[in-house]
């Protein structure tokens, strides 16, 4: 699933790109009716080359690493943090702007391993936590607050609640891996 959605992010970058087109105008716009097809898309469509390179690397990584240590749930977990953050942004964000992007994606994801791996407490589990928040760890504190008006720090935060919500709710069930 990382992969593909990787793979569709740089498509649709390609065709803004290449034929001059801006799809921001379909991100998320909160509470407007317009802005529902951005929790479906909004985290395929990304500004610049810069935001894009940034939102690849950790989706794959994070992604592969959810995928390779928690395969049975990890389509649970990747909905989870692609829609519900979405839906958050739509219901709940203050600005009346456009948010586009997968960082909610990326939040919800690393948020998800960190809170995982340390409710659950197993070995696997918390080395898994240890490497995430040891890579991304100041980023995600850093990224949930409110700095450049240009970033959506409420999809960070949105992310960030998801995951760890995720990580709660699923944490107890037997037989995860």
């Amino acid at each position: 699933m990382p992969f593909r959605i990787v793979f569709i992010m740089w498509l649709v970058f390609s065709i803004q790109f290449f034929y001059g087109y801006d799809f921001g105008v379909f991100g998320i716009r909160p509470r407007t009716p317009s802005g529902l097809i951005g929790i479906f898309i909004a985290p395929l469509i990304h500004g610049n080359y810069q935001h894009l390179l940034s939102n690849t690397f950790p989706v794959l990584f994070l992604g592969t690493v959810l995928y390779f240590f928690y395969e049975r749930i990890g389509g649970t977990v990747f909905f989870r943090c692609y829609f519900y953050t979405n839906i958050l942004v739509w219901l709940l964000s203050p600005r009346d702007s456009y948010h586009i992007g997968a960082s909610g994606l990326v939040y919800g994801i690393t948020s998800f391993l960190i809170f995982f791996g340390l409710i659950r407490q197993d070995f696997i589990s918390l080395v898994v936590a240890a490497l995430v928040l040891l890579i991304y760890g100041g980023a995600f504190l850093y990224g949930v607050m409110p700095a450049d008006p240009r970033i959506s720090w409420e999809a960070h935060l949105g992310g960030a609640l998801v995951g760890a919500v995720t990580a709660f709710n699923l944490a107890p069930k037997k037989h995860i891996r």
